[in-house]
């Protein structure tokens, strides 16, 4: 049996696992935290979001970005500190403009594959995560924000999904509970929400099950790989460890950068933070006032989901401050105040505040497939869009390795 090592045990390393473990190979994951899905997969929006497809290269996030630059509760915040990492990234994501009707149609393509991938294994391994297949629906305030757009489902359309327009009163026949008066919206039916920790979790054990070894609380200081395989060192405390494997895949998110250097590879993923809150929905007039319906206000960025009965879940801003994962209330401060002000009923008098880091490649598009040496892989880089994509990449990574063993297996039998 081939030996896999995974680094990672967010949502990309966990389906990783996962899938390589149905395809018969004895794999480990390693991780620094305690438990599985503790960093980014930890409290993100709750989105599978085939309509949050398209990519952020565009003129109009720059010209924004540039805007919102002193404004402390602004929706993208850039630090403007020297960071070479920073700016040479942010060139390269310039550089990527040219791309962004490419990328943006074959985002939607991977994330309609994904949808299918995901909702299998979670009724396989019977998997609950307050999942709500009630569309996702995008709301606009202007009529300039409502023709962009358009513009940007033309491209949706074009990868397949099923979007359409919808009026304020179409939208409050879907969403009882809107409140603001909107010019318009467009509406996702097939796209859905759900728990990211809860789906994680779940899924790892399912991994256990299937004899996949987790080692937590690993921190790696060193990794490498040649012809007679892998080599991860780590330290649990004052103990030094090292395990040898066939092979690796990657899947650390923003750690993924520092692992590859390792391993002689350049992934240019930059830590892009985010924020969520939790709102408590302790109340019968808090749990009647919040949407069922998934949300993502245009104006503001801000995107919600309804995880079970007791919670609402809220979500938005991008800060380009480094691996910066403090919590801070100026940036907190404006999803409550959207809560109170959209759905002035809802009790916010417990809420949850959470940071995170979104690995984000320049190009916005993940990184999947081979490293420079033939048994090094890469799953990482999903993104705004790692909950929405994991399911299709860890397959597609996995059907790498698994075709690289056919023909291994295939030349030794013709030798």
């Amino acid at each position: 049996m081939s030996t896999i090592i995974i680094i990672g045990s967010g949502i990309t390393g966990v389906t990783t696992a996962y899938a390589l473990a149905c395809r018969g190979y004895s794999v480990t994951v390693f991780d620094r935290h305690r438990y599985p899905a503790m960093d980014t997969s930890f409290a993100n929006g709750g989105q599978l979001s085939a309509s949050n497809a398209e990519v952020w290269n565009n003129a109009a996030t720059i010209v924004k970005g540039l805007r919102w630059m002193l404004r402390k509760d602004a929706p993208l915040l850039l630090n403007p500190s020297p960071s070479f990492h920073k700016y040479t990234w942010l060139a390269e994501f310039v550089g990527q403009i040219r791309h962004y009707r490419r990328n943006t149609i074959e985002t939607t393509k991977l994330a309609i594959a994904a949808r299918q991938h995901l909702f299998e294994l979670a009724d396989r391994e019977s998997i609950a995560f307050d999942l709500e297949r009630r569309g996702i629906l995008h709301v606009y305030s202007s009529k300039a924000d409502f023709d962009a757009a358009s513009r940007v489902n033309q491209l949706l359309l074009q990868g397949g999904l099923d979007r359409r327009p919808v009026t304020p009163s179409e939208m409050l026949a879907l969403e009882p509970a809107l409140r603001d008066q909107y010019y318009g919206g467009f509406f996702t039916p097939s796209d859905s929400t759900g728990d990211i920790h809860k789906f994680t979790r779940g899924l790892a054990a399912a991994c256990e099950r299937r004899g996949v070894r987790f080692v937590f609380g690993a921190e790696i200081f060193g990794m490498q790989a040649d012809r007679d395989g892998v080599v991860v060192r780590w330290k649990q405390g004052p103990l030094r460890e090292e395990l040898k494997a066939e092979r690796a895949v990657v899947c650390a998110g923003v750690g993924s950068r520092r692992i590859a250097s390792m391993l002689g590879d350049k992934i240019n993923i930059y830590p892009v933070k985010g924020y969520s809150i939790t709102v408590e929905l302790g109340d019968e007039t808090s749990q009647k006032a919040a949407p069922r319906v998934s949300l993502l206000d245009e104006a503001t960025k801000i995107v919600t989901s309804r995880l079970g009965e007791d919670r609402f879940r809220v979500a938005g801003t991008a800060e380009f401050n480094g691996e910066n994962r403090d919590i801070r209330w100026d940036r907190i401060k404006p999803l409550v105040r959207w809560v109170e002000r959209s759905f002035p009923d809802v009790s916010t008098a417990q809420v949850v505040p959470w940071a995170g880091l979104r690995p984000m490649t320049p190009s916005m598009m993940p990184r999947v497939g081979r490293g420079k040496r033939p048994n090094i892989f890469y799953n990482t880089g999903h993104g705004h869009l790692g909950w929405t994509l994991s399911a299709v990449t860890a397959e597609m990574v996995a059907d790498v390795i698994a075709t690289d063993d056919s023909k291994t297996r295939l030349s030794r039998s013709v030798a």
